[in-house]
């Protein structure tokens, strides 16, 4: 240990630099990312956990989705999206299907449905069809409650939406039009059960 000369031609001792406390670095490194994973968990994603048969075959009652809570910040929703929206009136979270978007004119006749004149292509339910099929049900009107939706046009700042399973699904024939301040965002993951586990096509 080196000494030099203090005040008054006294030997001082100079000290080497204490060791940084390994201990304390790692403590704060763990909590820096925990705040980071706080932050991204309620800032940008948000988990939604699925209830009801609405959306089946796509989504089955219990499982976890991620939902995407900074895309529509940056854009609106587009058709064919899942979407999870706050429905005021039901004092709860919807997760449903975007159909049709402002400007779009939208008519629903039992299981078919158009947008702006031509029906769309729905892909996500044609195992659904085929179900019903094989158990010799007939999807009708009587089957799809749309006398309380008005056929019109989706005003602006709205969407239009309905549930995968159209014969048991709560959606805009009967809560209306979404208002796009009411989204929560687009369901992009499902991350449980892990035998489900799969990024959501939209």
């Amino acid at each position: 240990m080196q000494q030099e000369p203090g005040e008054g031609g006294e030997i001082a001792e100079r000290r080497p630099p204490k060791k940084k406390n390994e201990v304390l670095e790692w403590i704060k490194a763990i909590a820096i990312a925990l705040v980071l994973v706080i932050l991204i968990r309620w800032l940008l994603f948000k988990p939604f956990i699925v209830d009801g048969p609405s959306m089946k075959p796509s989504f089955h009652t219990g499982e976890r989705v991620i939902v995407n809570e900074i895309l529509y910040k940056f854009r609106e929703p587009e058709r064919g999206e899942v979407i999870v929206f706050h429905v005021p009136q039901e004092g709860r979270d919807f997760i449903k299907r975007v159909i049709g978007v402002a400007g779009d004119k939208v008519q629903v006749e039992g299981d078919v449905v158009t947008v702006n004149g031509k029906p769309i292509d729905e892909p996500y339910l044609k195992k659904a069809l085929e179900q019903a099929h094989e158990n010799n049900q007939l999807w009708n009107d009587k089957n799809f409650p749309n006398e309380t939706f008005p056929n019109g046009t989706v005003p602006d700042g709205h969407v239009f939406v309905m549930g995968d399973n159209r014969s048991d699904s709560t959606d805009s024939r009967m809560i209306g039009y979404v208002s796009l301040d009411e989204i929560v965002g687009r369901a992009d993951l499902v991350f449980w059960p892990l035998k489900d586990f799969t990024w959501i096509k939209h």
